[in-house]
């Protein structure tokens, strides 16, 4: 006996477009994008006039240039970011000893300044060394005098506050300019 070949039912892929619209849809609207942040710097407010004259004495800011070449110089003295560290620590905890350096930790300043040349990555180590340096004082600081890191302090209470006001964040940052091929 011979057999009858069985026919295969149809599916009906009528609907299978918009069920793929539907998906492509949903996924549209429940899909988030990561946007860059970049770096997270509190900038001053805009003041309402032109500023006031600077009465800062040149010893209580620290300069730290960055030049096209990607090198470091701290003071006019070349330096490598390995060292940006130490230096801005004993800047800010100099307190007057050393003619070179800030003579209290309220009043020292660094200011940073870069070449429009200078690699992102470069700038960017700079500044967390900066930064570290800032932190790793505050931490100093408040475990001498309160026992407890500066990050573990609650924000807005008295110990906390006094860590900020005897430490404060001051990073000069000049706008990026063309140092001559340095």
């Amino acid at each position: 006996m011979a057999r009858k070949p069985r026919s295969v039912p149809e599916i009906n892929a009528g609907s299978m477009a918009d069920i793929a619209f539907l998906l492509l849809v949903f996924f549209l609207v429940t899909t988030t994008m990561d946007i860059p942040t970049g770096l997270q710097v509190g900038l001053p407010p805009i003041p309402d006039g032109p500023p006031p004259e600077s009465k800062q004495r040149q010893k209580n800011v620290l300069e730290v240039l960055i030049n096209s070449r990607n090198q470091l110089l701290v003071e006019g003295d070349l330096a490598e970011i390995s060292q940006l560290n130490e230096i801005t620590k004993t800047h800010l905890l100099n307190e007057g000893r050393d003619p070179r350096y800030a003579e209290s930790s309220e009043e020292a300043i660094v200011s940073l300044k870069n070449d429009r040349g200078t690699d992102f990555v470069t700038y960017v180590g700079v500044y967390n060394e900066i930064k570290r340096a800032y932190n790793e004082v505050r931490d100093e600081y408040s475990e001498a005098k309160f026992g407890k890191p500066f990050a573990k302090l609650k924000k807005k209470s008295v110990p906390y506050d006094e860590v900020k006001k005897k430490y404060p964040i001051k990073i000069s940052e000049a706008e990026p300019e063309d140092m001559g091929g340095n």
